[in-house]
C-alpha cells in the first residue's frame, strides 16, 4: 500500500530530522506521528485530484440515468392507457440499465486503491449498494464476507446496515442479525436509527418472538420517536401482531426487499385520465 509506505517513510524522516536537531525523545516521537498524518493527508489530496475525472463520470452517468427515469415517469403519468404495473416494470428496467452502466465506472477507481488506504472500502461500499439494487445478492454476500480491512464495505449509513441485516435474515442467520444491529446502532442517533429498529422488530415478528419484538420497539420508539415504531409497539402490546407493518419507514424499508411495496393504483381525473405513482 503506497500510502502507508510513503507515510511511514515521511514519518521516519520527520523523526530523524528532529533527532538530528537534538530534540528530546517526546519531540522526536511527536515529529514522527505528525509526519505520518501529514503524509496521509497529502496522499489523500493526491488521490482526490487524480480520481476526480472518474468521480465526475460516475456522477454524470447517475444523473443521466435518473433524468431518463424521471422523464419516463412524467410521460407515463400523462399517458391514459398505461397500467401501473406495466409502468413500474418499465421503470425498474430503466433503473437496472442505469446501474449496469454505473458498475464498470466504479471499477475505474481500482487503480487508486494502492494510493489510498480507504479506496478499496469505498469501492466495495458502492458496488454492494448497486448489486443489491440489481438483486445480485450472491455478489452482495461476497462483498459482505470480506475480512480484509481494506476491502470491507463501510457500513456508515442505516441503509447499508439494513442491507446486511436483511441478507443475514435471508440466510437464516438470526444471531447475526442481532449482532449486526447491536454493533452498528451506537453510530446512529434519533430518527437515523429507525430503520434498524424496524428491521430487527420485523425479524422478531417473523420468528414469532413477540416479547422480543415488543421490547425492541419500546426502546426504538423511545430513542427515535418514530410513529411507525410507536404504532407497531401498540399493535403487539395489544395482542394484534397482524397490524404490525413498516410502511411508515418508506422507500428505505421496501428497498431492502424484505417486503414488496404496495402496487400503485390508477386514479381517474375529470376530463383527462391520469395515473399517480
Amino acid at each position: 500500500m503506497y500510502s502507508f509506505i510513503f507515510s511511514l517513510l515521511f514519518a521516519a524522516l520527520s523523526a530523524l530530522a528532529a533527532y538530528i536537531n537534538l530534540l528530546s525523545m517526546p519531540w522526536v516521537i511527536t515529529a514522527g506521528v505528525v509526519g505520518f498524518f501529514v503524509a496521509l493527508i497529502l496522499m489523500g489530496r493526491f488521490v482526490v485530484k487524480r480520481s476526480a475525472p472518474v468521480q465526475e463520470e460516475l456522477k454524470r452517468v447517475m444523473e443521466v440515468g435518473q433524468n431518463r427515469i424521471q422523464r419516463d415517469i412524467q410521460h407515463f403519468q400523462s399517458k391514459p392507457g398505461a397500467g401501473p404495473k406495466a409502468v413500474q416494470m418499465q421503470i425498474e428496467r430503466k433503473k437496472k440499465a442505469m446501474l449496469q452502466e454505473v458498475l464498470p465506472v466504479v471499477d475505474k477507481l481500482k487503480p487508486f486503491k494502492k494510493y489510498s488506504a480507504l479506496m478499496g472500502r469505498q469501492i466495495s461500499t458502492m458496488k454492494m449498494q448497486f448489486h443489491y439494487q440489481l438483486n445480485e445478492f450472491d455478489k452482495v454476500d461476497e462483498i459482505l464476507a470480506q475480512r480484509n480491512f481494506f476491502s470491507k464495505p463501510i457500513l456508515n449509513q442505516p441503509m447499508l446496515v439494513g442491507m446486511k441485516m436483511a441478507r443475514l435474515y435471508k440466510k437464516k442467520d438470526f444471531d447475526g442479525v442481532e449482532k449486526t444491529f447491536k454493533r452498528h446502532l451506537i453510530w446512529f442517533r434519533g430518527e437515523q436509527a429507525s430503520l434498524l429498529y424496524g428491521v430487527l422488530s420485523w425479524v422478531y415478528v417473523k420468528q414469532g418472538k413477540m416479547d422480543e419484538a415488543q421490547a425492541i420497539l419500546a426502546k426504538g420508539k423511545e430513542k427515535t420517536g418514530h410513529e411507525t415504531l410507536e404504532r407497531n409497539w401498540e399493535a403487539i402490546a395489544n395482542g394484534n401482531p397482524k397490524k404490525f407493518n413498516n410502511r411508515g419507514l418508506g422507500d428505505e424499508w421496501y428497498a431492502l426487499g424484505l417486503e414488496n411495496p404496495p402496487q400503485p393504483k390508477a386514479q381517474r381525473m375529470r376530463g383527462k385520465a391520469a395515473h399517480r405513482f
